[in-house]
């Protein structure tokens, strides 16, 4: 459009019609470029957003595949980072990235298609301009691409400090701890602070450079422009002009073309300019993309098996053979040789001191972690063979903290009825009135329907510990497992919860599995398994352990007077 207005201005015929002609193509030309523009721009929006919401979902499904090795692997926070920042700078990544390619190619090509046929100075100008465009934008990526990493794993370290801090907020006030940890978030807040400055004032001098280079490349073209005018009546133009004298008109011809040589050279100057934007926030899109492939690519050490089908079994449901276990990248085994055949419908504690591995051999159950050595079955089947929904729906497992999800009560009872069906809310009362949770439901405004914030922070500890083994009964599991679950219970609703539970598992014929740290908790125990060191080294009931077993006697001893042992 630029040459056919020159043309049309040289030739000296123009008229008042012809201009506004060339003006209205003019207009129509800008209309279209930002119609098409407007439309780029929702198409690379939509597919951005689609992406990161399928990338999104594809990070909570790999995470929640996680078994507790991985989970600890990368930490609770940097997850978090991962599925949100990252992702993010993604999607910001593809919504800018997807126009720049569509347009800035376009440009460059049309520019220079039309600079290629002018003079060979001119072109070198421009070609010399864009090489320096391009060898700035590589230094500087090479140099913020090492600070971008390690701004994302700070990041990641700020994130572990502030959720911290909420998570314990009671503990820290209760031990006035609220300037140590303000300093411990100063401390991560301002290395993220240094280093993201670094990068964003090495990435600011693009802007400044660019203007200059264009600056630059302008003055360059209208000095090689003056040089050809000047020494229009000395060299000879004819290549230019396809033969012919030299005349005032080839003066002129040289003028249109420098000025439109200006415009074509500032095209393709945009266009790469475009493509530096790209490269401004690639070094950190590169680290996010990374960063979100390394949890996508982490293979599960925790792999679902395809068994579906339950056989039915009479004798013994549960056993333990030759099972060891070691922590991934711990020295020495928690548990060493555990044999262990726990019948249908039988209720068996585990006690030991501090770290004499209950709790770890009751998470092998649940496959949180796996056996290093040896097998754990049920009815007969190894663990790793069920299908993960198969194995999870024999099981209703409590926590020794219980963990209770924002939502309702309700809510939170059905929480773990997947595939049970649905709840009628006599059988939801039903749960709560056996986990001694039903006096609680009925003082709260709402009843079941009642709102339970984050985390059951407007709740108490022995509310949260009911609530949770309310959801396990109302499960209605084929194992119980109560992972030291009655601490936050006191002795009167232990006592009836724990009477209430084995007339519940008598009827169901469920087996129940309780590790405890209180005797009386599980004195009336079919059996009690006695740890020590990440061994057995006893088995019986309780009259049978005060007897045999030297551990259990200075466990009860420690807890009970010789009346109550009596």
């Amino acid at each position: 459009m630029t040459g056919v207005i020159s043309n049309f201005f040289q030739s000296g015929e123009g008229s008042v019609s012809q201009i506004w002609g060339y003006g209205g193509m003019m207009l129509l030309c800008a209309a279209g470029s930002v119609i098409a523009s407007v439309i780029t721009g929702f198409f690379a929006a939509r597919v951005a957003a689609s992406f990161s919401q399928r990338l999104r979902s594809k990070t909570f499904n790999k995470v929640n595949s996680f078994g507790t090795e991985e989970i600890n692997k990368f930490s609770t926070a940097s997850l978090i980072t991962r599925s949100t920042n990252d992702i993010t700078q993604v999607q910001s990544f593809i919504a800018m990235g997807l126009q720049v390619l569509i347009k800035a190619p376009i440009l460059a090509i049309w520019a220079i298609s039309k600079i290629t046929t002018k003079s060979w100075q001119w072109s070198l100008a421009t070609g010399a301009a864009v090489f320096l465009i391009v060898a700035i934008v590589t230094v500087l990526v090479i140099v913020a691409l090492p600070r971008f990493k390690k701004v994302q794993k700070l990041t990641d370290g700020l994130n572990l400090t502030m959720r911290e801090n909420l998570t314990g907020i009671r503990v820290v006030r209760a031990y006035n701890a609220e300037e140590h940890e303000q300093e411990k978030f100063n401390k991560a807040n301002k290395a993220v602070m240094s280093n993201s400055l670094f990068t964003s004032r090495a990435m600011a001098v693009i802007t400044p450079i660019m203007t200059l280079v264009m600056s630059g490349l302008t003055l360059a073209i209208y000095v090689i422009g003056a040089y050809l005018i000047n020494a229009a009546p000395k060299i000879d133009l004819g290549f230019l002009l396809g033969g012919g004298s030299i005349s005032d008109t080839v003066r002129g011809q040289l003028l249109s073309d420098t000025v439109m040589f200006s415009g074509w050279a500032m095209q393709v100057v945009m266009a790469f300019m475009m493509l530096t934007m790209i490269f401004i926030i690639l070094p950190r899109v590169t680290v996010s993309a990374a960063r979100i492939n390394e949890v996508l690519d982490t293979k599960p050490s925790i792999v679902s098996g395809n068994r579906v089908d339950v056989p039915v079994r009479e004798q013994s449901q549960i056993e333990f053979k030759k099972v060891g276990f070691k922590y991934p990248c711990a020295a020495e085994s928690v548990l060493r040789n555990i044999n262990l055949s726990i019948n249908k419908g039988e209720t068996v504690a585990f006690i030991g001191g501090t770290g004499s591995g209950k709790s770890t051999l009751i998470n092998l159950l649940p496959r949180f972690y796996d056996a290093s050595d040896g097998q754990v079955l049920i009815d007969g089947v190894n663990v790793k063979d069920y299908s993960q929904e198969t194995l999870h729906n024999k099981l209703g497992y409590i926590p020794q903290s219980a963990v209770i999800f924002s939502g309702t009560i309700e809510s939170n009872i059905t929480f773990g009825s997947n595939g049970k069906g649905e709840k009628s809310e006599s059988e939801l009362l039903d749960a709560m009135d056996k986990a001694q949770g039903a006096e609680f439901v009925k003082n709260r405004e709402g009843g079941l329907k009642s709102a339970i914030s984050q985390s059951g922070s407007n709740i108490s500890g022995g509310q949260k510990q009911r609530l949770a083994i309310a959801r396990a009964i109302a499960r209605k599991p084929e194992i119980y497992i109560f992972d030291d679950s009655f601490s936050a219970l006191d002795y009167k609703t232990d006592k009836n919860l724990r009477k209430a539970l084995k007339k519940e598992t008598k009827e169901s014929g469920a087996t129940v599995l309780i590790v405890a740290q209180r005797i009386g908790t599980i004195r009336d125990a079919d059996k009690i398994v006695v740890l020590d060191d990440g061994e057995v080294v006893g088995v019986g009931t309780h009259t049978e352990l005060m007897k045999s077993c030297k551990v259990y006697q200075e466990i009860a001893t420690s807890q009970l007077s010789k009346e109550e042992l009596a």
